[in-house]
């Protein structure tokens, strides 16, 4: 699933991100996510989230929906 809807996204689920600075290589950073940071309900480059290790980034994958628990 990707990271495009806002509604898909929840703090506590783990998730894959492009950090500001991997944009050119698209290299993917996995983490839990903490907060979500973008506002509207969708996004064409992915929801902005900030992981529970403080890094900051759009999410590009999401691995595991706490809803399928």
């Amino acid at each position: 699933m990707n990271g495009e809807q806002r509604k898909n996204i929840k703090p506590g689920i783990e998730v894959a991100i492009v950090l500001k600075q991997d944009q050119r290589t698209g290299k993917l950073t996995k983490g839990i996510v903490k907060d979500l940071l973008t506002k509207s309900q969708t996004h064409p480059h992915g929801i902005k989230v900030r992981l529970t290790d403080g890094q900051v980034g759009r999410v590009k994958e999401i691995i595991s929906n706490s809803d399928s628990q």
